[in-house]
């Protein structure tokens, strides 16, 4: 057990502001040193982001200020200054095509200078380079994946006339190289590229989009069983909502020609694009299941008389849990009345206590007293799960309105569950009303009430702005030691020189060593001078 002296002793040595500097500047040199070596790790591997390059460079300045030799295979810290140069240009590792690895190759030096031109953001100039390769050295090493270069490049323009450009290149790369290294990323662009087109108006890439947004994918190629040994079990295939995508299918990820290709969807009207999002919402087969999870987003944003229906059929009847849950939330950004028919609905007759609380949630978004009665209605449900009421409640203590702050404080007398009661009285707390705070603070006050609950409804009393004078008349009227080291901690908290007053009062003439000791030890937390010559004067008693 601390003494009295020591807690002193600490308490001054915090509010040395000499002290402290020093103890920075003791680990400031060594925190640096792992930084950059952090940092390298990450461009060893490959794998940074365009944030993390754009914090390389500022750590490659900063280590000219002491020795990092031990940073390995990366020999200089300026190839951290050339990665982070990528960051300025909003690009990342997966857009730089690879070190060229051919030297006596004939087209190395024109792929050499499309890469660097490329990794400088001068687009067009890299396209040039790509194309030349292609025209000159068509049995290079190179040639292959330099169509998906050039392709790459003058999409990067954002030019539509380079678009149409580069949709042939991609289809000539597809059609000479069908093995090429690039091919998978190729496919990506193309859809990418579609997208792009279809929303500018060009017939035929609306017409890909269309076709490929709803086209079932290829069926997946099966492993070939080792032998020996015997081939293994197969795993059980991932639950409802799993996102690991099943082998051949879409992946949860805009690159996807397929993903893409809905993406595609959002820029077409509705009358077009919600007969192929229905169709896809209605597919069961296990390649489905990302793109319905996409289709849900884009037909919340197409707002027609079939927008409600649509979502909660998702909601009701969608096999994967996540479709499920998306299916509410975006009925939540409807926020028509029919949304709230449809989501008190989903209260009503699902069995799911996730799905239940995305729809109580949903209903908190959505401005209006029938979606506030319905939320009220289902916290005081004796039949509902616990965990969910909770959520029905904390959502009302975000609302804040008068028939809700008086909700909830009748509710609290009608309620056993000592955790649906902590929600409440935190709820209450965030409402910030006089009355709400002269309830908390009653609540603190009643010796019938569990001391937990008092404690709770105390601190958020404190936090809420109650009376300071009330709180200190509080300490003196109570006998409760649990009570009054609550009490100070909440003065702690509070920056009135009446709270001060009352921690040194405390500190001072309490008759409780313990309770002296933790004012103490705020005052010691205190930038009031008052405080620092409480502490000295009872150092000097």
């Amino acid at each position: 057990m601390f003494t009295l002296p020591v807690v002193l002793a600490v308490t001054l040595s915090t509010q040395d502001p000499a002290a402290a500097a020093m103890l920075r500047a003791g680990r400031a040199l060594p925190g640096l040193t792992a930084q950059v070596q952090a940092a390298a790790a990450g461009v060893a591997r490959l794998d940074a982001s365009a944030a993390q390059l754009a914090d390389l460079a500022s750590l490659a300045q900063l280590a000219t200020l002491a020795d990092f030799s031990s940073l390995g295979s990366l020999g200089s810290l300026r190839d951290l200054a050339t990665l982070a140069d990528l960051a300025s240009l909003g690009t990342t590792l997966a857009d730089v095509p690879p070190t060229a690895w051919a030297d006596d190759d004939p087209g190395d030096s024109l792929y050499r200078a499309g890469r660097r031109l490329l990794n400088r953001g001068r687009f067009t100039e890299a396209a040039d380079a790509f194309g030349e390769l292609i025209r000159r050295f068509p049995r290079s090493d190179y040639t292959a994946d330099a169509y998906y270069w050039q392709a790459f490049a003058l999409y990067k323009t954002n030019d539509a006339d380079n678009y149409r450009i580069a949709r042939r290149v991609l289809e000539t790369q597809r059609a000479k190289y069908p093995r090429a290294a690039t091919t998978g990323d190729a496919q990506s662009l193309y859809a990418r590229i579609q997208g792009e087109l279809a929303r500018q108006g060009d017939s035929d890439a609306a017409q890909w989009v269309r076709v490929h947004a709803v086209a079932p994918p290829a069926p997946p190629t099966p492993p070939t069983t080792p032998s020996p040994p015997a081939p293994p079990t197969p795993p059980a295939p991932p639950s409802s909502g799993s996102r690991r995508p099943t082998q051949g299918c879409a992946s949860d990820d805009d690159d996807d020609p397929r993903v893409a290709a809905l993406n595609a969807l959002l820029q077409m009207d509705a009358d077009a694009a919600v007969p192929i999002l229905k169709q896809v919402l209605a597919r069961r087969d296990p390649c489905s299941v990302v793109l319905r999870r996409k289709a849900v987003f884009i037909i919340s944003q197409k707002r027609t008389s079939e927008t409600e229906d649509i979502l909660l059929a998702s909601a009701r009847t969608d096999p994967d849990a996540e479709v499920r849950e998306q299916a509410v939330f975006w009925l939540s950004q409807v926020g028509s009345e029919r949304a709230v028919n449809a989501l008190d609905s989903i209260l009503r007759s699902s069995p799911d206590p996730e799905l239940q609380k995305k729809a109580l949630f949903a209903l908190s978004q959505i401005q209006g007293p029938r979606a506030g009665q319905i939320l009220r209605d289902f916290a005081q449900r004796g039949d509902a799960p616990g965990e969910v009421r909770e959520q029905a409640i904390f959502w009302l203590g975000q609302q804040s309105t008068p028939e809700n702050a008086a909700f909830l404080r009748d509710l609290y007398a009608h309620l056993t569950d000592d955790d649906l009661r902590d929600k409440v009285i935190f709820s209450l707390s965030q409402m910030r009303s006089e009355e709400n705070t002269r309830w908390l603070l009653d609540l603190a006050q009643n010796e019938r009430e569990p001391i937990e609950m008092r404690k709770k409804a105390l601190f958020w009393a404190g936090q809420t702005g109650a009376d300071l004078t009330d709180l200190a008349a509080l300490y003196d009227r109570t006998s409760n030691e649990e009570m009054k080291e609550q009490l100070i901690f909440v003065y702690s908290q509070r920056h009135e020189p009446a709270a001060v007053e009352k921690l040194i009062d405390i500190a001072k003439h309490d008759g409780n060593p313990e309770l002296r000791k933790k004012a103490v030890f705020w005052l010691g937390q205190s930038h009031d001078p008052r405080a620092r010559q409480a502490l000295l004067d009872i150092i000097n008693q």
